[in-house]
């Protein structure tokens, strides 16, 4: 067992042996190495020793986690701490990193069951266009805490938010923040730009408003920790070539990612050869992109000149795999992806899309429709899918977080060892992606502090939670 590790620079990035190489990495500041007894006697720290913990690529028994400042700050052997030291023992608990949901949009929480089991365009019509004149600001907050809630529940400690219903303004992209920070989850706001004029009037802009409404968010609340805000040009069919290249250009500006919704469906990919005689990727080029600033949501119908062009630009992919499967929209080339180098993270995408917003869930989805697809059960296997959800999703959102490792997020996931869907114990890590269902997941800490326990969160109850949800949606027809 290694000694205790202080924080220094560090990275987000699936390491080599998590399938995808460190080149991808999220670069921290560089701190003086100090030793857990300096730590605890300088800042008020929490130290925490679960049963067993996830640790490069195994679960230790008796490892010491040190938190300070919502980081972690050291790791090592309960051993090694000095006699002073209080520690919090977690009895019967496996200690994992948090799961991190690369795409989410949290208002279509609200939806589930309004276009379920339809094609894409008539799902889009009837849920998302049909319902978005209903969604005030005060509907978008409930449905985000209701959104959120759900997905501390489910062990997601960050969201990356998609969000594209701004009416004109910033106001609901606030609600969204606030919800968030309400319940104590850790958010990537990806502020939408959309100029297509065939959407609803309440997601479109021009490209100067676009890009200073998202300029004024991230000055206003993006906090380098807790609240994290990026530009997110649509879509090659909802965002213009120069809206594309405007939020490409904020991204550079404002020193973040801009993600983007990429070749979901075939028309995508067909209408764009179509147009430009280019594959998606080879198109997004063409316009002079900072490509290595560049996550991309979906990349199913991505060609093998794509994925290799991805693989050398850096740029990054979120696959969705349930909601791929709901809309019937076909199965992300994964292994050539890995294969090539990608860094790959995982998202539930919209909560009427899968219906679920669990990466758990999206772990286990991942892994058997690779193999189905390839006709090998070999391939994927449960380690490289729970790497998705934790580093590999934070790889993509650009994240300290994902591991556990001095320097990263102190986010995690406690989950039960006597649980049934945990046993028998022969390997964890296998039942965590394979067998597990949501009772084994009791405590749920961000940033070193516990926001959810024994199903519950911490800050709103969910009486609370579901009267607003109720209230906000009760003039809502039938269905």
């Amino acid at each position: 067992m290694a000694r205790h590790r202080s924080a220094r620079t560090t990275n987000g990035s699936l390491s080599a042996p998590d399938a995808v190489s460190s080149e991808h990495a999220v670069m921290l500041p560089t701190t003086a190495p100090q030793s857990a007894s300096a730590l605890t006697a300088e800042r008020q720290t929490r130290i925490l020793v679960a049963e067993r913990t996830w640790y490069a690529g195994r679960f230790e028994p008796e490892l010491a986690v040190t938190i300070a400042d919502g980081r972690i700050v050291a790791v090592g052997p309960v051993s090694e701490l000095p006699a002073a030291a209080v520690v919090e023992r977690l009895p019967r608990r496996l200690l994992l990193p948090g799961t991190l949901n690369a795409h989410n949009h949290s208002f279509q929480s609200l939806l589930r069951g309004i276009g379920d089991d339809c094609d894409f365009f008539t799902w889009r019509d009837r849920a998302l266009y049909g319902y978005t004149p209903r969604m005030t600001t005060e509907v978008i907050y409930q449905g985000a805490r209701f959104a959120f809630a759900e997905m501390l529940r489910a062990g997601v400690t960050t969201v990356c938010d998609f969000f594209y219903i701004h009416s004109g303004g910033n106001e609901n992209d606030r609600a969204v923040i606030r919800a968030a920070r309400e319940l104590g989850i850790r958010l990537v706001l990806a502020r939408t730009m959309y100029d297509w004029d065939g959407a609803p009037p309440q997601y479109r802009e021009t490209i100067d408003e676009a890009v200073g409404r998202t300029r004024d968010l991230w000055r206003e609340c993006h906090d380098g920790d807790m609240t994290h805000i990026c530009p997110a040009p649509h879509s090659p069919h909802a965002a213009s070539p120069a809206m594309i290249q405007a939020g490409a250009a904020l991204a550079v500006e404002l020193d973040t990612r801009f993600h983007m919704h990429v070749a979901e469906g075939r028309y995508e990919r067909d209408t764009i050869r179509a147009q430009w005689g280019l594959t998606p990727i080879r198109w997004l080029e063409s316009l002079g992109l900072a490509l290595e600033r560049a996550t991309i949501i979906h990349g199913v119908w991505l060609e093998q000149d794509d994925i290799q062009l991805m693989g050398e630009r850096d740029v990054r992919l979120v696959y969705c795999p349930a909601s791929n499967g709901f809309l019937g929209d076909g199965v992300t080339p994964v292994l050539d992806m890995l294969a090539a180098g990608v860094a790959l993270g995982l998202g539930s995408d919209g909560g009427c899309s899968n219906n679920r917003v669990s990466v758990f869930d999206e772990m286990r989805t991942c892994a058997l429709l690779q193999k189905i697809t390839h006709l090998d059960a070999s391939v994927l296997p449960a380690e490289t899918a729970l790497a998705m959800g934790t580093t590999g999703s934070a790889a993509t959102l650009g994240l300290p977080a994902g591991r556990i490792a001095p320097g990263l997020y102190a986010d995690f996931v406690a989950l039960d060892m006597d649980d049934p869907s945990l046993q028998p114990p022969w390997r964890y890590e296998k039942n965590v992606v394979y067998a597990m269902t949501p009772q084994a997941i009791r405590e749920v800490i961000v940033g070193g502090r516990t926001v959810l326990r024994d199903d519950t969160p911490t800050s709103v109850p969910w009486s609370e939670i579901l009267g607003g949800l109720r209230a906000a949606t009760s003039d809502w027809p039938a269905v």
